[in-house]
């Protein structure tokens, strides 16, 4: 009999509950109990929700994050919060974005208040962000288990079959940071200590299985780190569990042999990814071992073609038996609860997805296909065909304007009229700004006349005149704002932007929208990805009014804000019946359509923001470049068609760029700017060796945080990042968009900012 399961659940709520209770809780309007006491409510509803189901995950649940979830039960938390004597939980949100909730600072004077942040990237090649683990040759681990076991007796409480999810001891090491240099290895055997008590734990508390992720495993594993899996394996073996070791993602390639021979009782493998692997895999693994297959997309929200799957899975089930479990190919937090909540999407779109209640379904179907034959689901599967047909023949979906557009590209439309040294001249004569240009990357708050603003006029109850009137309000407000700061380059603010995918989603032609498919980003930031299930056409200019408004109101320069198409592909669901690379080319001709307009407007300075560059990336690096040919291609088309002195910018956020830093150049962008703040300048060493040739703003603010940055940690950012770059090619900016955080925050930290630009100006005069 096929065992199903799930690899784990959203923890946002379908109405992104926990968003909402985790905000109450820092700014002081909800106490620690009620904000826990939610928790509870969102993990029993979502194993609720996950009925039928053989296993259920247990300890997918985070309040902010799994990997820090996973520092805190290890023991490893940064020094700097270490002395800290409140309640665990305000520690946790102190690693997680420097301080807790109001009450909790009354412990200012003894414990300093808030403290630097940890740092945060995004997770493997998807969207969501983690906070990474820090390391020291020095770091000692020490089990804290408290918080799963809590969560386990709740389940079995409940009389939820649970299986704990916990990540593997290499993907935590891997995925961490030795903020001294040391070897991270060098930890493993003390780390696996701490491990071997946790699973006992476990299996004290009665746990049968274990999941173990370790999605580095699709990835290029150096000798020491492939030599690292089989110590730590074999140390595990003599725990009184069963491991399920997961990976996911990608493809197992070259590590298939050393998943086959770790001492396991299982793996699980993602078919969406890997479907390659399985055979040859099977060939390996021992008789005994259970074969866990990722059959349905965690990552994506279109059907599943039931039939076409069945047509695979059914020999594999003849040939393993019970050793076949079947599951989703990876966790789905990484799509929207419940599609049943939808009822203003297009009704066509919806009946061809499926979100993680849905996926659940459809795992169900599946599993009772192989184990009562397909005429017990007939009607379920004929259902799902004709929605796959549906949509495979949809003339919505298609557009030979679209295609015939993209077969005409040419080299020529990416390239600028001339090299970035004689535009650099011309910008400069144009713009006339001072040394250490000062300037924000886009949005400011998003406050709650906005959001009243947008919620009425969506309604109904406010006409276009009246939500243009506030939105113009807004905009006059933060040029205002930027003018009395004394901001060299300015922004109009996005006021009229509910989000820098969807604005732009909203108005392209082969995209629909959800009304609560939100995602869970980091923390309490969630995203709501439109679902791009067509060919991209751009009917009408998208931006061009709101930024001549703004123009209009200063002598200052304006930037026009746009989101670049490499973002617009990677933060949306993506349709997945033609190649991404043909997606990402309609979305460059559709913005280059955009930026020559803002151009045409008298626009002198646009960004083009590409902050999901480098999640895009293949996890191995050996298929990096034709993802970059193809991704720095659709920049160049979507940026290079405007004059020599036309200045463009892009910014890219939360992730690692030394390692693409040509690719970065060959972008052509006259300035980037990306995140430095958290990981104090160090994604700055790439310049040491790369002499990257155009004007670079690295972020001196970091805006995740409601920390205030002073003048003088700002200047001294910005003399690192001059160690490395000339100082006559810097700009002085945030780390990203200003719309999470609130206007008595923003002022004080944009002030210090210009203040710490005008004395770096005074030090090289």
């Amino acid at each position: 009999m096929t065992t199903i399961h799930n690899l784990g659940f959203p923890r946002i709520g379908a109405r992104r509950e926990l968003k909402f209770a985790l905000e109450s809780y820092w700014k002081g309007t909800s106490s620690r109990d009620e904000l826990k006491a939610l928790g509870a409510r969102l993990r029993q509803r979502h194993w609720e929700n996950q009925a039928g189901l053989d296993l259920v995950p247990v300890g997918d649940f985070a309040f902010y994050d799994q990997m820090l979830d996973m520092s805190f039960t290890l023991g490893n938390l940064p020094e700097r919060v270490q002395g800290f004597h409140g309640d665990v939980l305000d520690n946790y949100f102190r690693v997680a974005r420097g301080r807790s909730a109001r009450d909790a600072e009354a412990h200012a004077d003894c414990c300093g208040g808030g403290v630097a942040a940890g740092e945060m990237t995004k997770w493997f090649d998807s969207n969501y962000h983690y906070i990474v683990p820090e390391f020291t040759a020095a770091t000692a681990f020490r089990l804290d288990a408290s918080r799963l076991l809590e969560q386990l007796a709740e389940a079995h409480a409940l009389g939820v079959k649970a299986k704990p999810v916990i990540i593997g001891p290499l993907t935590y090491l891997a995925l961490g940071k030795a903020k001294d240099g040391s070897d991270r290895l060098a930890l493993l055997p003390r780390l696996l200590t701490v491990y071997s008590e946790l699973l006992d734990s476990l299996a004290a508390a009665g746990v049968e299985w274990v999941q173990i992720d370790e999605p580095i495993l699709v990835t290029e594993l150096a000798a020491d780190w492939q030599q690292a899996f089989n110590l730590a394996y074999h140390q595990l073996k003599s725990c009184r569990v069963k491991l399920l070791l997961a990976t996911y993602f990608g493809q197992l390639r070259d590590n298939q042999y050393l998943l086959a021979n770790l001492p396991v009782a299982g793996v699980h493998i993602d078919v969406i990814n890997g479907r390659e692997d399985v055979l040859p895999l099977l060939g390996m693994l021992a008789a005994h071992k259970v074969v866990s297959l990722g059959v349905i997309n965690g990552r994506n929200i279109w059907k599943t073609d039931l039939n076409a799957t069945l047509d695979w899975l059914e020999p594999l089930a003849q040939r393993l038996g019970a050793r076949l479990w079947i599951a989703p190919s990876c966790s789905l937090l990484h799509v929207p609860v419940d599609l049943g909540c939808e009822a203003k999407l297009d009704g066509e779109v919806k009946s061809w997805l499926a979100f993680a209640q849905q996926k659940l379904d459809e795992l169900k179907v599946l599993a009772d296909a192989l184990k009562h034959g397909r005429a017990a689901v007939q009607a379920a599967l004929d259902a799902n065909r004709a929605a796959i047909d549906a949509r495979r023949n949809s003339p919505r979906v298609h557009n030979p304007a679209v295609k015939a557009a993209v077969a005409r590209i040419t080299p020529a439309l990416g390239r600028r009229k001339s090299p970035y040294a004689g535009r650099a001249v011309q910008q400069a004569a144009l713009l006339q700004l001072p040394a250490f240009p000062t300037t924000t990357i886009g949005s400011f708050p998003q406050t709650a006349d906005i959001r009243h603003a947008r919620s009425e006029y969506k309604a109904g109850r406010l006409d276009a005149a009246g939500y243009k009137a506030a939105m113009r309000a807004e905009i006059v407000r933060s040029v205002r704002e930027q003018e009395a700061l004394d901001l060299d380059v300015l922004v109009h603010g996005e006021a009229e932007r509910n989000d820098m995918v969807e604005y732009f989603g909203e108005q392209l032609d082969g995209y629909a929208f959800s009304q609560f498919g939100w995602v869970q980003s980091y923390g309490s930031r969630c995203v709501k990805p439109p679902i791009l299930f067509g060919d991209i056409g751009r009917p009408q200019p998208m931006t061009v009014e709101w930024i001549e408004y703004a123009q209009s109101l200063t002598r200052r320069p304006m930037k026009g804000m746009l989101t670049g198409p490499v973002t617009l592909l990677n933060w949306s669901f993506v349709r997945d019946d033609q190649p991404r690379a043909v997606s990402c080319k309609q979305l460059a001709l559709a913005i280059r359509a955009e930026v020559l307009d803002l151009e045409q407007a008298g626009v002198r300075v646009i960004q083009i923001d590409e902050a999901a560059l480098r999640e895009g990336l293949p996890l191995r690096k050996s298929q990096w470049q034709n993802y970059l040919d193809w991704a720095v291609e659709s920049f160049r088309i979507t940026a290079n068609g405007v004059a020599d002195t036309t200045q463009i910018h892009t910014h890219m956020c939360y992730s690692e760029f030394n390692d693409i830093i040509q690719a970065i150049a060959d972008m052509d962008a006259d300035v980037i700017t990306i995140e430095t703040s958290r990981s104090d300048m160090e994604l700055l060493d790439a310049f040491d060796d790369f002499k990257y040739p155009n004007q670079i703003g690295p972020g001196v603010y970091d805006i995740h945080s409601p920390n205030i940055p002073t003048r003088e940690h700002i200047v001294q950012l910005m003399n690192k990042a001059a160690e490395r770059i000339p100082a006559q090619r810097l700009w002085v900016n945030p780390d990203c968009g200003l719309k999470t955080r609130q206007w008595p925050e923003v002022i004080p930290a944009l002030a210090n900012m210009v203040a710490a630009a005008k004395a770096l100006r005074a030090a090289v005069a």
